[in-house]
């Protein structure tokens, strides 16, 4: 039982001892400066300086966005199962296959027409 296990356990180990390791070399051998100053603290996104005010709300067209794209994206992993193993299921997981497909498209469609992927 121990075996099945043991390499696990293993790896598991030794990143934690690697991890350990390299958190406490940072803090020997790393820059002892302590000053802080307003450039240093001030939040920013990709390297450029963050204009959000806190208080800002996003759009809802934001959200929609991002929910379709979360939900089209699931649903199209659901199609990599099917896509390893389509000769050992056979024409009827090829058929279903093209039915879901056919759906997500006609989806999709829907939400294009809606106007839901534009930006307002």
């Amino acid at each position: 039982m121990l075996n099945s296990y043991l390499p696990a356990i293993v790896f598991l180990l030794l990143g934690g001892i690697v991890g350990t390791a390299f958190a406490l070399m940072n803090g020997v051998f790393g820059p002892k400066t302590n000053r802080r100053s307003a450039s240093k603290t001030s939040p920013y996104e990709c390297g450029l300086p963050s204009d959000v005010q806190q208080g800002f709300r996003f759009g809802i067209s934001f959200y929609m966005i991002a929910m379709l794209f979360i939900l089209f994206d699931i649903e199209v992993i659901f199609l990599y199962p099917i896509a390893v193993k389509l000769k050992e299921f056979g024409t009827f997981a090829l058929a279903e296959t093209s039915i879901f497909v056919a759906l997500l498209f006609i989806g999709f469609g829907y939400v294009w027409r809606r106007g839901a992927l534009s930006w307002r």
